[in-house]
């Protein structure tokens, strides 16, 4: 079933569009792939890109931060890299060129989305503590992707993209409500050891 893939804000879409149009604009090299990809760059598919805090206990709820939009970067019918855009007190402005496995995980990930039975709104969902990056899959289409905080739905899917922390599989979908107990276990502190008294 087609993914409701959100618009970006226009913004975000042009400091991508400058940046892939004059190379002078964007202070760090280009990587390789955009350096040897034939023919024009576009930037397609964006993804919100969420950032979930507060998962270890501390009393306080979670919360997902909206902080970008990454742009998958097509050379003609390939996706080479993808270009991220960053929230700033200004508004929205280009942030960094990627590539590496994320970007073919990330397709990957979409494609088993549309593959599904149900219409989902695809985000990106980052957990920094694990280095752990997720295709979350909204499941409604009334969401507001411009919403500086939400939080995923018990009933959303994250879909862990490769690679994935040891002992979670990578591209297999996950109900909210099923991985982000997993997720808060895995960055408990470890339960202090009692105690023995001494005898005197």
């Amino acid at each position: 079933m087609p993914l409701l893939v959100p618009s970006a804000p226009a913004p975000a879409l042009r400091s991508v569009l400058a940046a892939l149009g004059s190379p002078t604009a964007v202070r760090e090299a280009r990587p390789a792939a955009l350096r040897t990809a034939q023919g024009p760059l576009s930037p397609e598919f964006p993804l919100p890109v969420h950032v979930l805090d507060g998962i270890i206990p501390s009393g306080r709820p979670p919360r997902a931060r909206l902080t970008g939009w990454r742009f998958l970067i097509r050379s003609g019918d390939r996706t080479v890299a993808a270009a991220d855009s960053m929230l700033t007190p200004d508004g929205w402005a280009f942030s960094h060129f990627c590539e590496g496995p994320y970007i073919t995980s990330s397709e990957r990930a979409l494609r088993q989305a549309e593959a599904m039975s149900t219409r989902y709104q695809p985000r990106l969902l980052s957990v920094p503590e694990l280095y752990m990056l997720t295709l979350w899959l909204h499941d409604g289409p009334e969401a507001h992707t411009d919403a500086a905080d939400t939080m995923p739905l018990p009933t959303d899917l994250l879909v862990p993209l490769a690679p994935a922390p040891p002992g979670i599989a990578s591209h297999r979908p996950h109900r909210v409500a099923d991985l982000l107990p997993l997720l808060t276990h895995r960055l408990a502190p470890p339960a202090a050891a009692p105690l023995l008294s001494q005898s005197a």
